[in-house]
């Protein structure tokens, strides 16, 4: 049977003879680092547990990469929607970070910096964050993403300033659980992948650990759900296998089907007026969806900001992918705007200050193609919605 005893940041588990300290920080918070130093000095545990994964940790203390990265190779992958979120969730936590003085995962490079200076072993117990985004992404569908993107980059590009005292409220377990909740209801499947998925991972490698004393330094948000799975691990009612959880899961058979939907629509509605009037009927509906489908992908593409080039190509292309759900006009508006607006040496260099502005998200070349790629598929999407009911309309 295990013992619990919490105090404001500080959550002591006594399971099975060991006891595991959970350390809930504001990931962003001066005083979580020191917090999180003084802790692992005070308790000397004989192992120190970190919610981070060994790749962020790389990225956090060699930083990214990005000149070797090719974007036209991401679009054509169909990652554009993961970077560009990946992107605008990096804003938001370095635009806290900035008005505080604090990197995001401070508290984490303490953590492990801390315990190698005292010598004591350390564990990455976070799932890798690329199967977390995938997982996420799989997990929602066109609209989803959008809404989810559209939040992101709304908190991204925000003026608004929190103040010390604001991140250190987060602490509060009544407000994390409003948060959770309002996640819950914005986004069940995220929340899900995000939140719940990874409470069980981060409760299961903690559990595994074999000291008699264990620090474990994870997000305040995640306090809560660590404990109840660490209580379910102790009594056996959950396996402690989570291999299901680590990989991205094969998509559904109506994943698989619904996209062909769409083009099957149209084309029917197509037979449909041919058979009904000729081939001027036929025309006449060929005609308003062009007009119709590649004039709204146009003008998300104008809204982007695009390339003269790239708005005319996607008006010429947003009618023609729309058949093939094997490409989106954002692939091909993207390709085509790195094309026309190669990403510079310079656009590397200033993108982490870049991404914490919308003006800078527009002005760095890099962040832009991802703009373009967005804004000129959700231009898309609303074309279908659209020009569906109205080729019914010319129909009937």
């Amino acid at each position: 049977m295990s013992d619990t005893e919490t105090s404001d940041t500080i959550t002591r588990l006594t399971i099975g003879g060991r006891e595991i300290i959970l350390l809930g920080t504001a990931h962003v918070s001066k005083e979580s680092v020191e917090e999180v130093i003084r802790v692992i000095r005070d308790e000397a545990p004989g192992r120190v547990c970190v919610e981070i994964d060994a790749s962020r940790y790389r990225t956090m203390t060699e930083g990214q990469n990005w000149e070797s990265l090719n974007v036209s190779q991401v679009l054509r992958q169909r990652r554009g929607f993961l970077l560009l979120a990946n992107l605008v969730l990096s804003s938001f936590q370095r635009r806290i970070g900035k008005d505080l003085g604090v990197n995001p995962g401070e508290e984490m490079k303490a953590a492990i910096a801390t315990a190698e200076e005292l010598g004591i072993p350390f564990s990455f117990s976070d799932r890798e964050i690329n199967v977390t985004l995938r997982r996420a992404w799989s997990r929602s569908g066109f609209w989803g993403k959008n809404k989810m993107l559209a939040a992101l980059l709304g908190s991204a590009v925000t003026r608004e300033k929190l103040t010390e005292e604001q991140i250190e409220g987060l602490k509060n377990k009544s407000a994390l659980d409003g948060m959770m909740e309002e996640l819950a209801g914005f986004l069940p499947s995220v929340k899900e992948v995000l939140i719940d998925e990874r409470d069980r991972y981060l409760a299961t490698r903690i559990f595994e650990t074999t000291e008699g004393r264990v620090v474990a330094v994870v997000g305040a948000g995640h306090v809560k759900g660590i404990t109840e799975w660490l209580h379910r691990l102790e009594e056996g009612t959950v396996s402690g296998d989570v291999s299901e959880i680590e990989t991205l899961p094969p998509p559904s058979k109506a994943r698989k089907v619904v996209p062909w939907i769409i083009p099957l629509v149209i084309a029917g509605l197509l037979v449909g007026g041919f058979l009904r009037s000729g081939w001027h009927m036929a025309l006449s509906m060929i005609w308003v969806w062009v007009l119709v489908h590649g004039g709204l992908s146009a003008l998300g593409a104008l809204l982007a900001l695009s390339h003269p080039f790239t708005i005319l190509i996607a008006f010429v292309a947003s009618p023609l992918t729309s058949l093939n759900p094997t490409i989106g006009v954002g692939i091909v508006t993207g390709i085509a705007e790195a094309y026309f607006r190669k990403p510079r040496v310079i656009d590397f260099e200033n993108l982490h200050e870049d991404i914490l502005s919308f003006r800078g998200f527009f002005r760095n070349r890099f962040t832009h193609i991802l703009i373009v790629f967005f804004l000129s598929s959700v231009g898309s999407a609303i074309g279908t919605f659209i020009g569906i009911p109205y080729l019914t309309a010319l129909l009937a």
